[in-house]
C-alpha cells in the first residue's frame, strides 16, 4: 500500500477571464476547482497507475469538506484525513490571455499536539513495508523538528518514506533517514550549499538519506544511492523534450518513484 500525506492540502479555484484590469470590476468567464497539495496529486497520479493509494494530512473547516468531496470524485484515492479545527487554505490561479497569476495563502496555524495527533494517526493505518510519501509545504509555526518526528514514527512502524520537500526540511528529512528525498535541482543546491548536483546528493546521503533522486526538467533525472566504495550514480534523460505546461511534473516523478518502491524495483 502507498499512503500519502500533505500536511497543507488546499483547495485550488481558477478563474479565467480574457482580461484582468486591475482597480477595476472583472467578470469571471469561468470558475474551475480540484484537490490540491502535492501529495494529493501525487495520489492521483497512482490510482492513474493503478496502484491503491490513500491520502492523508490535515483538514478542517469548510474549505477541507469541499476538498474531500472533490477528490471523492477520483476513483482509486481513498482518503484518511486528520481533522483539525483551523481551516484548510485556498489557492486561487487568475489566468488571462497574459498567462497566470497564483495568489497562494499560507494555511492554517494548527494546534500545538496536531504533529503528535498525525503522528498517532499514520501509526494505527501503516503497517510494515507501505510506502509513505510526504509532499509539499507544511502549515505555518510548523517546529523544525516535527517533520522528522513524523518520519523515524513511520521507521517504526515499518513504513518506507519518500519525501518531497524543500528548505531545511530536506536536510532534517535526510538526518531522519528517509528512504528516498526527491528534491529538484534548485531545492538541492540551495539546501545544501552545493554547486553541483551530484556533490548536494551527495551531501544529503551523508546526512543519512537512503538514496536521492533530482530532477533537472529537460536534463532528466539523477539517482544518488550509497556504496561503500562511493556512491553509486545513474541519470535517465527523456528520449525527446516534451513541449506542454511543466506544472505537476515533479509530482509525477515522486509518484513513479513510489510506485517503482512498492513494487520492489
Amino acid at each position: 500500500m502507498i499512503r500519502t500525506v500533505t500536511p497543507n492540502p488546499a483547495v485550488d479555484v481558477t478563474y479565467t477571464l480574457p482580461s484582468v484590469r486591475l482597480g477595476e470590476v472583472n467578470r469571471v468567464r469561468e470558475v474551475a476547482e480540484a484537490a490540491g497539495g502535492k501529495g494529493v496529486n501525487v495520489a492521483r497520479v497512482l490510482a492513474k497507475l493503478g496502484r491503491p493509494v490513500t491520502v492523508t494530512g490535515f483538514l478542517g473547516g469548510a474549505t477541507g469538506e469541499r476538498l474531500s468531496a472533490l477528490l471523492a470524485t477520483t476513483d482509486g484515492v481513498a482518503q484518511e484525513w486528520l481533522e483539525v479545527a483551523a481551516e484548510t487554505r485556498r489557492t486561487t490561479t487568475v489566468v488571462d490571455t497574459h498567462g497566470a497569476t497564483v495568489l497562494n495563502e499560507p494555511g492554517p496555524r494548527l494546534a500545538e499536539d496536531a504533529w503528535v495527533a498525525l503522528a498517532d494517526h499514520l501509526a494505527s493505518l501503516v503497517r510494515a513495508g507501505d510506502v509513505v510519501v510526504v509532499a509539499g509545504s507544511t502549515p505555518p509555526g510548523t517546529g523544525a523538528d516535527e517533520l522528522p518526528r513524523l518520519l523515524r514514527r513511520l521507521h517504526e512502524s515499518g513504513a518506507r518514506t519518500v519525501v518531497d520537500t524543500s528548505g531545511p526540511g530536506l536536510l532534517a528529512a535526510a538526518a531522519a533517514g528517509a528512504h528516498l528525498l526527491k528534491p529538484n535541482h534548485h531545492e538541492l543546491l540551495e539546501a545544501t550549499g552545493a554547486t553541483d548536483v551530484r556533490t548536494g546528493a551527495e551531501l544529503l546521503l551523508g546526512h543519512g538519506a537512503g538514496g536521492v533522486a533530482v530532477s533537472s526538467g529537460e536534463e532528466g533525472m539523477l539517482l544518488v544511492l550509497p556504496d561503500p566504495a562511493g556512491a553509486r550514480v545513474w541519470r535517465a534523460r527523456p528520449a525527446e523534450v516534451l513541449s506542454g505546461n511543466p506544472t505537476g511534473a515533479g509530482d509525477a516523478a515522486v509518484a513513479a518513484l513510489a510506485d517503482a518502491l512498492a513494487a520492489g524495483t
